[in-house]
């Protein structure tokens, strides 16, 4: 007891898992054991493992459950977040996520995550002044920005050409898919 005293002495604020990781872990528990939604499905659980977990309907998941936890329904805004600490997304072909220290029945473990810190961006190291300022170090770090700039815009150019070919050819997939439909109408009606 009197340990307890002198350590609640020296850290005046108890250390507590982050807002958002407890919640999560509790919407996979408590939503994890219901198995199933009301038509049979189930909506989020843990991992086989139970070293992650599935969100199994992310429409679901966004519609129902991310409102009953958060203060919002935005299933992106979810995943960055997941990121932001550090989680990986391991399967190609469904959401599961998971993180060394989020472990079904580990609750404990929540503290050990931490957010990810920023990797801060290597122009601004560029730009400070190193002491001595000469005009080449300025025309290098100009010259280096440029060259970035360039390849920027280059890259913006590319990827507006490859958005307009995709509008086309999703337009052009729109027709073939209502001319389907317009032949598949009228055939019904034949019958």
């Amino acid at each position: 007891m009197a340990g307890e005293i002198e350590l609640n002495r020296h850290s005046p604020r108890t250390k507590c898992p982050a807002p958002f990781l407890c919640k999560t872990y509790d919407l996979i528990e408590e939503e994890g054991n219901k198995q199933n939604d009301d038509h049979g499905r189930r909506i989020v659980s843990w991992n086989e493992e139970g070293k992650g977990f599935v969100v199994w309907s992310p429409q679901d998941f966004s519609q129902f459950t991310l409102p009953r936890y958060f203060k919002h329904n935005n299933f992106s805004s979810f995943i960055r977040q997941l990121n932001t600490y550090g989680f990986k997304k391991i399967a190609s072909d469904r959401w599961e996520f998971q993180h060394q220290k989020f472990q079904k029945g580990g609750r404990h473990l929540l503290l050990d995550i931490t957010r990810k810190k920023c990797e801060p961006s290597i122009y601004p190291a560029i730009l400070k002044a190193s002491g001595k300022d000469s005009a080449s170090d300025v025309n290098e770090n100009n010259r280096l920005l440029l060259e970035e700039n360039k390849n920027l815009r280059k890259e913006k150019s590319e990827l507006l050409m490859q958005i307009s070919q995709f509008k086309a050819l999703e337009i052009k997939l729109q027709d073939c898919l209502s001319q389907y439909m317009g032949s598949h109408s009228k055939f019904r009606r034949v019958c």
